[in-house]
């Protein structure tokens, strides 16, 4: 019997010993006036919920509908929907302007970065091919839409794998930005099954571009040169220095021997507490550590400043909360107690905005939008013990690349 032969009202009734098969039904209702709802279902499930999921999705769908697990205290609740349909996906020749638009307004940012690497870094231009600038403005937009795409589409190909409806990647192109590109970002136009497919494709994007990142951080810092900084204040004006992650500095001592950038002399100060300061205050003023006048830095190569943002976007993403990546890590974790973080990343933000005022406008959209999560249909299934080694893997992986400082301006004296 189809749903065009029953009404809403005894669809609970009809469908209660698919239901009794495997729940123990305290309690039953069906559709009524204010009800957004065709049935519900209150009792204990006598097997595994996904495994519950799976036996009466198929039975509903049949009848229209679809199916949502709850858990509330001690009681599990099981409703019947109107049938949830992805949303109808959009022209894919839009994704593919965004892209071209992204990937010109990136090549053209890298070119600035070309010229002035070479200008500063004369000895580059000795090596083939890259020695020139349009062939470097090429290796840095290539390095950077890479870490983007194998981000994105780590997000799509799961999304597929898991059969849940999602977009393709829009890239958003920012010409007159420090990198040249807003990011980018796909939609899901369905729910996810349960919390362990939300994981799954949540973490796919940050664990792929990091993929990328990595060995691109790595080959661009072998590639760059270590060199003094200015001496002086007056020296200073125009500078800029990328910010420390824990994950950023180690590449930096890997590759070069030295954590970077390096103070002339620490000048009594513990090297520990110096490094620990840097990292969590970046450096200038307010609150920040000295400039490092007179010490090392190293003179960035545009791979390894592609590589490094990518780990900026990463970290990013990674923050725990709302729609964001991280935000999927921690709801898959904890459920619905995810939204009792959001004050905390909030008040976080607005104590990092001391030292970065950029904190403010995530603070302000974590207001806004951090306290909507991708709630799963199956709500109780809960991570098996690998997807929770991943998951606690996942923040471990935001608290290396996270960046309190991501960029500093050295204005001259």
């Amino acid at each position: 019997m189809n749903s065009s032969q029953t009404t809403p009202q005894d669809l609970s009734e009809r469908l209660l010993p698919q239901v009794r098969a495997v729940m123990d039904v305290t309690q039953f209702e069906g559709a009524g006036e204010g009800r957004p709802f065709l049935a519900r279902y209150r009792g204990r499930l006598k097997i595994d919920s996904d495994q519950a999921y799976d036996r009466l999705e198929p039975q509903f769908a049949r009848e229209g509908a679809s199916i949502l697990l709850r858990e509330e205290g001690e009681f599990h609740y099981l409703l019947a929907v109107e049938e949830i349909k992805a949303r109808q996906a959009g022209n894919p020749i839009i994704n593919v302007l965004m892209f071209l638009a992204t990937f010109a307004t990136v090549l053209w940012v890298g070119s600035g970065y070309a010229e002035g690497y070479l200008q500063q870094t004369p000895s580059a231009r000795e090596l083939p091919l890259i020695g020139r600038p349009v062939p470097l403005a090429v290796l840095y937009a290539a390095s950077l839409l890479g870490i983007l795409v194998a981000h994105e589409f780590g997000h799509y190909l799961l999304g597929r794998y898991h059969k849940t409806a999602v977009s393709l990647p829009f890239f958003i192109p920012f010409p007159g930005g420090l990198l040249g590109t807003f990011g980018a970002f796909i939609q899901l136009r369905s729910p996810p099954k349960n919390r362990r497919v939300l994981l799954d494709i949540g973490l796919a994007g940050p664990l792929a571009g990091m993929l990328i990142a990595l060995p691109v951080v790595l080959i661009g810092l072998a590639l760059s040169e270590v060199g003094p900084l200015p001496s002086r204040p007056a020296e200073l004006g125009g500078t800029f220095l990328e910010g420390n992650s824990v994950l950023y500095l180690g590449a930096k001592f890997l590759v070069k021997g030295e954590l970077l950038p390096a103070p002339a002399s620490y000048e009594g100060v513990q090297p520990l507490y110096y490094w620990l300061r840097n990292l969590a205050l970046g450096v200038g003023r307010p609150l920040g550590v000295p400039v490092p006048l007179g010490g090392r830095d190293v003179q960035l190569h545009p791979m390894a400043l592609a590589g490094w943002a990518g780990f900026l976007v990463t970290g990013l993403n990674l923050i725990p909360v709302g729609q964001l990546d991280g935000g999927h890590m921690l709801y898959s974790l904890s459920g619905k107690r995810a939204a009792r973080l959001v004050p905390v990343v909030i008040l976080s933000l607005l104590a990092l905005s001391i030292v970065w005022n950029g904190w403010l406008l995530f603070a302000g959209l974590t207001f806004l939008m951090g306290r909507t999560y991708a709630q799963p249909l199956d709500d109780i299934t809960p991570l098996d013990s690998r997807r929770k080694a991943i998951a606690i893997a996942g923040l471990i992986l935001f608290v290396l690349i996270f960046t309190p400082v991501p960029i500093k301006l050295l204005a001259g004296a």
